[in-house]
């Protein structure tokens, strides 16, 4: 069908662009200033001499969850808890292209947070937090709906990322709280299961017929 092709097109724009999101983010880590993975919050690749580059990122992050969005919603079958978690997810695409245009505030040197924030950078905190929080929800609901969907055979690995995002989310809450100095490893843990699930889901989509983790086959059903 020419709409199931399409979406094939999309989960595949979808897995370009998680690939490069996390390429274009490891490239920044190695330029200056050389912030620091463990320590320092994703955002702050944004301030510094290569800044627009992360600023591209975001955006590109955001059309990235767009062709995922257009992908899932080509798979059956359509739903309430489909259309929620998709509009869950384009939430959480929208925060991110809106981060491009709010530069956080980061650390002095010596200081492991920030002491004095910005109109500008509290934005982006309350941005980037909404974002999370409606890309893990859309992550949970559509993991729920994947299971009577086309794409069931990948929900057991699509359950593990979901796990490993809220884990980074939780840790995320209790880092910046309580331990600072790995705030960034935390934040990027969380990234690692969303990215992770947007790139397994749509992997599941371009390839249909086979099973998305080795192994895993749906069951009979009784009679």
């Amino acid at each position: 069908m020419r709409s199931a092709a399409a979406g094939r097109r999309f989960a595949l724009a979808a897995m370009l662009g998680v690939a490069a999101y996390v390429l274009v983010d490891v490239v920044l880590q190695l330029l200056p200033p050389h912030y620091s993975p463990i320590r320092d919050a994703e955002s702050n690749l944004a301030v510094g001499p290569y800044g627009w580059l992360m600023n591209l990122n975001f955006l590109g992050r955001a059309v990235t969850t767009g062709a995922a969005v257009l992908a899932i919603g080509s798979v059956g079958p359509a739903s309430r808890t489909r259309r929620t978690g998709l509009l869950l997810l384009l939430m959480g695409g929208a925060c991110s292209a809106i981060l491009a245009a709010l530069p956080t505030d980061v650390p002095a040197p010596g200081d492991l947070v920030v002491r004095t924030h910005t109109p500008t950078g509290l934005a982006h905190l309350g941005v980037a937090g909404s974002g999370f929080l409606a890309a893990l929800a859309a992550v949970t609901v559509l993991t729920v709906w994947m299971r009577g969907s086309d794409v069931h055979r990948a929900v057991p690995a699509a359950v593990s990322l979901a796990a490993l995002a809220a884990a980074g989310l939780l840790a995320l809450g209790v880092t910046t709280a309580f331990v600072p100095e790995l705030l960034g490893l935390a934040e990027r843990l969380c990234l690692a299961g969303i990215l992770g699930w947007t790139y397994l889901v749509s992997a599941a989509i371009r390839r249909p017929g086979r099973p998305a983790s080795p192994g895993l086959t749906r069951r009979p059903a009784q009679a």
